[in-house]
């Protein structure tokens, strides 16, 4: 089994950061483009809560059911129920640095289908890919919660 790790800081308290994740089109926000993200149900953040969305690779699309776990005011895991992965696993820790700063930490661990079933996951999710995808959330949570600290 695979793991990736990643580690940033957000100008933002716990309780932003955790009310970012928990908001449910959160999501939809922390996707570089080509990728989409279409949401087909998502259930308010609690334990056992069902995410349901298609993740769209520019024109190939690619559908993943997730749910949530380990609900804490320090963060949550949603583990894969069915989708493109063999295993995957991310837990998401928050982890206040000062009043106004907080540390995000990325945890997942993964597991490709084996042959041509695993072709596409290898493309997108390997070492390099999750370091891109996750450099980019680390940017659009960082603008997120800078605009929600305006708008406040």
């Amino acid at each position: 089994m695979k793991s990736f790790e990643y580690k940033f800081t957000v100008n933002a308290s716990l309780e932003k950061v955790r009310a970012f994740h928990r908001d449910t089109t959160s999501l939809k926000k922390l996707n570089p483009p080509p990728v989409f993200v279409q949401l087909h149900r998502v259930d308010p953040m609690a334990e056992g809560s069902v995410s349901e969305f298609t993740m769209w690779f520019g024109p190939i699309p690619v559908r993943w059911r997730a749910v949530h776990s380990q609900l804490s005011k320090h963060g949550f895991t949603d583990t894969q129920e069915r989708g493109p992965m063999a295993r995957w696993q991310h837990t998401h820790r928050f982890q206040p640095m000062s009043d106004q700063v907080t540390q995000i930490q990325e945890h997942i661990e993964y597991e490709h289908f084996p042959g041509w079933r695993g072709l596409l996951t290898h493309l997108f999710f390997n070492p390099l890919g999750l370091k891109a995808l996750f450099t980019y959330r680390k940017w659009a949570t960082r603008q997120s919660l800078r605009c929600q600290t305006r708008n406040n």
